[in-house]
């Protein structure tokens, strides 16, 4: 059996929220310039070509990328024949509070969330998956809480047609409107419990976003075929609310729209909704 030292898991958890507020996943910073490309309305391409230039300069001087560094999420693949000498949670936290102070990222956690007296950089909101295999995969994802508080679930009727779904999604972006910094990534879960749809719709986020109108449609590549239509249709529809980056109009109100589903119950169809401003920032490591 394969033996980690939660120090080493508490070290490299430091280096992913480093990496993950300094540098715009590479996924997401080449689908911003592919937006800049396409956008024809000239605010609009403005905007986009200074959110570009900001993920640039981030890297560049090892700044953030947002002044809001996220309530830190933690995500943890772990296999069922690893075994870790030490306490996997507290390393864990231990990581968060040392990459935040080592590049000067805000404290924005609340210790009491109800008497609001007590900041920090921890406790980290941790989520544990058992996997086959000896490796770990850990992955910092620090939630930004303009976007976060847009989060939204509704508890469809079992016989709610796909249409209703697509106008709840549709509705909830557009209610949303400027506020939570687009152009966004949208994560969507469909299915489970009410907190698992919730769940889903997070880590919806961390998969790889893609461009849906230059990929060619191979099924054999696709992971879903439902899911993979459904996304094309909610990402064509929503980009044209024409809320555009920042809200101020334009064809990009969407970067990408992410959907995971799961089995539910036959009396019940949960649909929740997680979105992302631009800046959708995760880093992940394999060991």
């Amino acid at each position: 059996m394969k033996v980690i030292s939660a120090n080493k898991i508490k070290n490299i958890v430091a280096e992913l929220c480093i990496q993950a507020n300094l540098a715009l996943r590479e996924d997401v910073f080449r689908q911003l310039k592919r937006a800049y490309l396409v956008e024809k309305n000239k605010t609009a391409k403005d905007v986009l070509g200074a959110i570009i230039k900001n993920a640039q300069i981030a890297r560049k001087e090892k700044l953030a990328i947002c002044q809001d560094t996220g309530l830190p999420c933690v995500f943890v693949e772990i296999g069922q024949n690893l075994k870790v000498s030490g306490d996997i949670r507290q390393a864990i936290n231990q990581g968060v509070v040392l990459g935040y102070k080592k590049a000067y990222l805000r404290n924005s956690v609340i210790i009491d969330p109800i008497k609001r007296e007590k900041s920090g950089y921890a406790p980290a909101v941790i989520h544990f998956d058992i996997v086959r295999g000896e490796k770990i995969k850990l992955t910092v994802f620090p939630k930004g809480f303009g976007c976060e508080n847009k989060t939204q679930l509704k508890m469809f009727k079992p016989t709610a047609g796909i249409n209703e779904i697509k106008k709840f999604i549709i509705e909830a972006v557009k209610a949303v409107g400027p506020d939570a910094c687009p152009p966004y990534v949208i994560g969507i879960g469909i299915g489970g419990t009410a907190d698992y749809a919730c769940l889903l719709a997070k880590k919806a986020l961390l998969r790889k976003i893609r461009n849906p109108k230059s990929e060619i449609r191979n099924k054999s590549k696709m992971q879903n075929s439902k899911n993979y239509k459904l996304e094309n249709e909610l990402y064509s529809e929503i980009n044209k609310l024409n809320i555009g980056p920042m809200g101020l109009g334009g064809r990009n109100t969407a970067l990408a729209i992410n959907i995971e589903t799961y089995p539910t119950h036959i009396a019940g169809l949960p649909v929740a909704i997680n979105l992302s401003c631009h800046a959708l920032r995760s880093a992940s490591k394999t060991i």
